[in-house]
């Protein structure tokens, strides 16, 4: 594996920030020239209906211009995240003592100066604050952070995230880091961290060598991270301190036998999550490094080379998926828009030139014999319509049935899948009052932990139904798209009396398909933050609140109240009554099980009736708010033809067109928007063909 220094990895950043920002001058360029095309149209031949084509650019040159990498550090507490990044940032910036740790989540961002500000939940106006007061107020004792995890409290519930503004030469290069505070913490901390994962490019989880893989940092993975599509590094940090462990830390033999051993533990524990498209990628997403070592030596001189075990590979893995795999998704998409308004303007002009000397009742004619096509353009919209509702209702259908089945299966599971959760049965504590009350809420701790892992499984496999069913969709939009251009295509021949030039796809699948199919499809996505430009992602679909919502409904409550009080009494008198060895143990907790079970079952069909009806509605509204985009841009594709139309009609019936001068304007307009294209093509292959410096 390649491997890389700090100042090559800031070298390739500041390239992508250049280019970055090179494409979205270039897209707001278009933008006023599009602007101003239209505003001269409008007082000469009529404007072309370019509004959709505008908006779009604006929104890209925006983004891009705002446009960072996210990073987003997620870890169990006392795992090495703040020292790791301050070892990344080459500064002992973040709170890192042997004691303390980061007890809210933390927004990393370049700023001209040194400044704090936090965030609260409420409409409480944020608040300024050095970084002294920061360390001081915001860091807690992993004790104190264990006593808040076992009462499911937050340690700042009023705070909402701290953003940390430094002028660093990592943030100014276009990178933001969010540091989270430790898996374990509440499952309300637990929620805000999740918030940001989808709108990150990569997660840095960091593990420790001296502890692989705990049962904590397992049930995360399982629940938050397989299956998600995200992109994963995992950092198994302090791997220095497997020397130090062993008993002859000098015996080379001993030492090589016992990172093999922990490779292979950690390669068993991380495979599944290291997997892209079928493709096994453990290799490229997993890293030994010692952060401390590399912290110690960068604090003295941030220019150190980031030697020590994995960091200068771990480097070199995340500059080739940030200034190529993601640059590159990222900026094709500002390419493809310049693309669409060269190609919406090249059709408007050729429509508009050959009917420049046509009289008013010609060019009406010609108007009323495209009226049967703009009808199919209509139809194909309603057909597009009627497949997304009836793949809406279907999905919505299924998945709610499949959420109802799932629960009431939990009885047939319970038993088998809960011993894992249940807590230490200790004859001793139990017998006092004390002890039997810690026991309970361990106990309901636990159980809260059993729904959640069971409840984000299924989750896993509805999330798989939706992504099928917007895959199927993007197929339609595609095919959809395809017949409408062959179908705009004969209204301008039957306008203009010429054929149209049909252009070819070319290797990235860009056609001269219209802009609301590639939407559809997927190719372009203008929300902010989610670059990746996936349909599902696009209509603001958030499974992490769906989830929350049910999880947190009284029906669980209530399950968890009625259990609670009852269940004890079984156990009592199985450890009373039969004693305390072993086998009795073990038989105690059988009959807990048990106990259990026969009172859960009493509410699994309460539960699962009374959230089907939230999930349905959710899954209904995800597809509604898809279909409302898509056909929004339709109708407003539809619209700007009809319009461009209209408006040249207009235009001839109030004043005299000077046809020569309008061609002259519109091919002048038409060589500035294809000489702005070649400048996004340039900037995009500049950034895909130059070598990088390692």
């Amino acid at each position: 594996m390649p491997t890389m220094q700090a100042t090559d990895f800031f070298s390739d950043l500041d390239r992508v920030a250049k280019v970055r920002y090179q494409m979205a001058d270039t897209l707001s360029d278009l933008v006023e020239i599009l602007i101003n095309t239209e505003k001269d149209s409008a007082q000469k031949s009529g404007e072309l209906g370019l509004d959709q084509t505008i908006e779009d650019m604006e929104t890209a040159s925006k983004n891009l211009r705002q446009g960072v990498f996210r990073l987003l550090v997620l870890g169990d507490m006392k795992r090495g995240k703040s020292t790791f990044l301050n070892a990344l940032i080459g500064e002992n910036l973040l709170p890192s003592d042997v004691n303390p740790c980061t007890a809210l989540l933390t927004v990393l961002r370049y700023g001209p100066e040194k400044k704090v500000t936090i965030h609260f939940v409420n409409d409480r106006a944020p608040n300024t604050i050095d970084f002294k007061e920061f360390k001081q107020r915001y860091t807690i004792d992993p004790a104190e952070a264990k006593q808040l995890e076992a009462n499911q409290e937050l340690a700042f519930p009023e705070v909402s995230h701290a953003v940390v503004e430094y002028p660093l030469p990592l943030l100014e290069k276009g990178v933001e880091i969010v540091d989270s505070p430790g898996l374990n913490d509440t499952e309300a901390r637990n929620e805000l961290s999740l918030g940001y994962i989808n709108n990150c490019h990569a997660i840095l989880f960091v593990l420790r060598a001296t502890q692989p893989c705990t049962l904590a940092e397992r049930r995360y993975l399982e629940n938050y991270i397989k299956d998600r599509g995200l992109s994963v590094f995992f950092l198994i940090n302090a791997w220095d301190q497997v020397k130090a462990s062993l008993i002859d830390p000098d015996d080379i033999e001993e030492l090589a036998e016992a990172e093999a051993k922990l490779h292979l533990l950690f390669k068993s524990h991380l495979t599944d999550y290291c997997l892209i498209d079928g493709q096994d990628w453990y290799d490229e997403r997993v890293f030994a490094i010692s952060a401390l070592n590399v912290l110690r030596q960068r604090v003295q001189n941030p220019d150190t080379p980031l030697e020590g075990a994995g960091f200068p590979q771990f480097i070199a893995a995340l500059n080739t998926f940030l200034t190529q795999e993601r640059a590159i998704a990222e900026l094709r998409q500002a390419r493809t828009l310049g693309r669409q308004a060269k190609n919406r303007f090249g059709e408007a002009i050729d429509r508009r030139i050959p009917l420049l000397g046509q009289d008013v009742d010609e060019l009406k004619q010609r108007i009323v014999s495209v009226k049967p096509e703009f009808d199919q353009l209509s139809n194909i919209r309603d057909q597009f319509r009627d497949d997304i509702r009836s793949l809406r209702d279907r999905r919505s259908q299924a998945i709610a049935n499949s959420f109802r089945s799932y629960v009431l299966n939990l009885e047939n599971t319970f038993e088998q899948d809960f011993l894992r959760y249940q807590p230490d049965i200790r004859f001793g504590d139990f017998l006092k009052d004390s002890g039997r009350s810690a026991f309970n809420a361990q106990l309901k701790q636990a159980f809260e932990q059993y729904v959640n892992d069971k409840f984000y499984a299924w989750s896993r496999t509805a999330e798989q139904e939706m992504d099928s069913a917007f895959e199927q969709l993007s197929k339609n939009a595609a095919q959809y798209g395809a017949s409408y251009t062959k179908i705009t295509d004969r209204m301008t021949e039957k306008l203009t009396g010429g054929k149209t030039h049909i252009g070819l796809p070319n290797d990235l699948g860009d056609d001269n398909s219209p802009s609301w199919a590639k939407w559809a499809m997927g190719l372009i996505s203008l929300a902010s933050g989610n670059v990746a430009g996936i349909a599902l992602a696009a209509t603001g679909f958030d499974w992490q609140s769906i989830l929350l919502n049910f999880l947190t409904v009284s029906s669980v409550a209530l399950i968890a109240s009625s259990l609670f009080g009852i269940v004890l009494g079984p156990l009592t008198f199985a450890l009373l009554g039969l004693g305390f060895g072993a086998f009795q143990l073990d038989q105690a907790r059988q009959e807990l099980t048990k106990a259990m079970k026969k009172e859960l079952v009493k509410h699994l069909p309460k539960l699962a009736d009374e959230q089907w009806q939230p999930i349905y509605d959710a899954i209904q509204d995800c597809f509604d708010k898809y279909e409302e985009t898509v056909i929004e841009r339709i109708d407003q594709d539809i619209s700007s033809r009809k319009a461009e139309l209209d408006n040249l009609v207009k235009q001839k019936e109030s004043s005299e067109i000077n046809r020569d001068a309008e061609i002259a304007r519109l091919q002048t307009a038409k060589a500035e928007i294809t000489a702005a294209c070649q400048q996004l093509e340039s900037a995009y292959q500049y950034l895909l063909t130059t070598d990088h410096p390692h």
